[in-house]
């Protein structure tokens, strides 16, 4: 069960939630009753005068006081589960969490970067989040955590998964046209099969990817450009490489080919050229790409015949 895969900090969440929605159903329950009892008590054909009737002091008091309480209690409840939220434990691994439109990245430590986040079963991770463009927030719904990534800005969050497994990870911030699109994994490896993945990692010093199509799919361009003929808030790249395109230079429109040269522009200066019809949305990949990352890119374009 998914709910004996997170640990105190999301427990934490389901509690408050749980001891709120009782409250609330129950003075659902309560007002109804009493709605329809009062409508039956003093239908007019059982009271056909109206009588005057005086208010009771201790039942002011009552249904002021008890709905204070409750409200006290839920609060001082949550502030207790936030606190805990926030208390990141001292032997946590930490990971840097950049989230760009429309995509996530993760550093490691021993400078290992992926696009998935990898940890090990029953090791707290303290995810250290900012942004290069504009607001995301990085959502775990099934760890119940959740916490904005701000540009300039580093937040925290933490989480403990105690089952092996692999858990969506959802941006809950709308951040733009292809907010959908932004989703990666959280995979919980048991501790020998992490240990090995991250050494590895760290010797081969440079971003563990795929080649080809899950590079493009781990970077996030098919968020903006099909490799279908469609149009999608870029233009498709199916049958690009080698075709001629109409772009908008500093105002001025003119014909480009499209080689390598214009593709790696594209990558790195993405609003020099801008393709005539298309809106300027993408963000440079300069200091996101390495020079590796981009040949396969590029090498997968000019495969889309």
């Amino acid at each position: 069960m998914i709910f004996d895969s997170i640990d105190l900090s999301g427990r934490i969440v389901e509690h408050v939630f749980l001891y709120i929605a009782v409250i609330a159903v129950f003075l659902l329950a309560l007002i109804t009753f009493l709605m329809v009892y009062f409508i039956i008590r003093y239908h007019r054909r059982r009271n056909p005068r109206a009588e005057d009737i005086e208010g009771s002091p201790w039942l002011e008091v009552l249904w002021t006081v008890v709905p204070t309480l409750l409200v006290l209690s839920m609060f001082y409840y949550g502030l207790k589960g936030f606190q805990s939220l926030k208390k990141i434990p001292e032997d946590a691994m930490k990971v840097k969490v950049t989230a760009r439109q429309w995509s996530w990245s993760f550093e490691y430590e021993n400078g290992l970067m992926a696009q998935e986040l990898k940890v090990p079963v029953g090791k707290a991770i303290d995810l250290a989040l900012t942004s290069r463009d504009v607001i995301h927030s990085f959502y775990i719904p099934s760890f119940k955590v959740k916490q904005d990534a701000v540009p300039g800005m580093v937040n925290h969050l933490w989480f403990k998964a105690n089952e092996a497994g692999v858990y969506d990870v959802l941006c809950a911030e709308y951040c733009g046209l292809q907010h959908s699109y932004m989703l990666t994994k959280v995979i919980v490896l048991p501790e020998e099969e992490f240990k090995k993945w991250y050494e590895e990692g760290g010797k081969r010093g440079r971003m563990i990817l795929p080649s080809g199509p899950k590079l493009f799919e781990a970077k996030g361009c098919q968020a903006c450009h099909s490799i279908d003929g469609s149009q999608l808030a870029g233009p498709t790249l199916k049958g690009l490489f080698g075709k001629t395109v109409t772009v908008i230079t500093e105002g001025k429109e003119r014909q480009v080919v499209a080689d390598e040269d214009y593709l790696r522009k594209s990558l790195f200066e993405p609003n020099a050229d801008i393709v005539k019809g298309f809106p300027t949305l993408m963000p440079s990949q300069k200091g996101f790409l390495t020079d590796e990352e981009t040949k396969e890119i590029i090498q997968y374009i000019k495969g889309l015949k």
